[in-house]
């Protein structure tokens, strides 16, 4: 599936005048909803769509800023406001049960959205969780250097100066040595940041970074205390989230269903879809 087919097999949802990107594989009152990271897009997920969407009902979307979602330059990105959206986008939806499977930053959103169920905030209820590589906390995130540079005090500049070269070089490098993207694959991830006018807000994107230590007791209280199944994924050989954040999510949170795919990067469901596949399902019937 290309950028073209899986853009035009979307649909566009209003939030506050600002069109947010979404695909809906068919209308249920129950989803898997697929959840993206920075600085990319639910495409992420068109690998596994067709076989994920043969054994679940399918939601994925694009957060305002990223993708094919509107990025407005005075808007205020921050994590609770893309989690505002995408309450609006499932309750436009009228989706009432819903599993997730999240990746990078989307695990930052499910934080959230666990310490909201916590306090009767939603009008739905998370069933499972699947987290691939990400942050989950900010005392073992290791941002590569684009990353750093762009949370500085000239990120303003660095995002819109950086080159398509350096940006492909820099998502390469949290990818494993042998599952490098091609560059078919590279190209696809520039057009979705520079679509919009993505590049002018990238700083504005990235400060999530920040929150992650600011609310790091309400997101991580919220996976210790969370009774909801869930499992991780996790490429080893990730330089940002990988065997050291396991590492971690063993010292700190009491789940042990943790899948290591070793020499694998930042992406297992990019890297090695198949084998990302079954264990998800894998761990959906033993769900079931």
């Amino acid at each position: 599936m290309n950028l073209e087919i899986w853009q035009h097999a979307g649909n566009y949802f209003d939030y506050k005048s600002h069109k947010i990107f979404y695909r809906l594989s068919e209308n249920s009152d129950e989803v898997l909803l697929c959840l993206h990271g920075f600085p990319t897009a639910s495409f992420d997920y068109h690998k596994i769509w067709q076989q994920l969407s043969e054994k679940f009902r399918l939601l994925a979307f694009d957060m305002i800023g990223y993708g094919f979602s509107d990025k407005p330059t005075d808007f205020d990105y921050t994590t609770f406001n893309q989690v505002n959206v995408l309450q609006a986008l499932i309750e436009n939806l009228q989706i009432k049960k819903v599993h997730i499977l999240a990746h990078d930053y989307g695990n930052t959103i499910t934080q959230e959205l666990l310490a909201r169920a916590e306090e009767n905030r939603l009008n739905f209820t998370i069933e499972s969780i699947c987290l691939l590589n990400g942050a989950l906390f900010p005392e073992t995130h290791r941002p590569i250097l684009a990353q750093k540079i762009l949370i500085s005090p000239l990120g303003f500049l660095f995002g819109k100066l950086i080159t398509d070269s350096r940006f492909k070089q820099s998502l390469a490098s949290v990818f494993g040595k042998d599952t490098q993207p091609t560059e078919n694959e590279l190209n696809d991830f520039v057009t979705l940041f520079r679509h919009n006018h993505g590049k002018k807000i990238a700083h504005k994107l990235i400060r999530y970074m920040t929150e992650r230590q600011k609310y790091r007791e309400r997101w991580v209280g919220a996976l210790e205390r969370t009774k909801v199944p869930l499992r991780f994924i996790n490429g080893l050989a990730d330089p940002v989230s990988g065997a050291h954040l396991v590492k971690r999510f063993r010292e700190v949170l009491p789940h042990k269903d943790i899948i290591e795919l070793i020499e694998i990067g930042h992406f297992p469901h990019f890297e090695t879809p198949q084998v990302t596949l079954n264990h998800f399902f894998d761990f959906h019937k033993k769900l079931r």
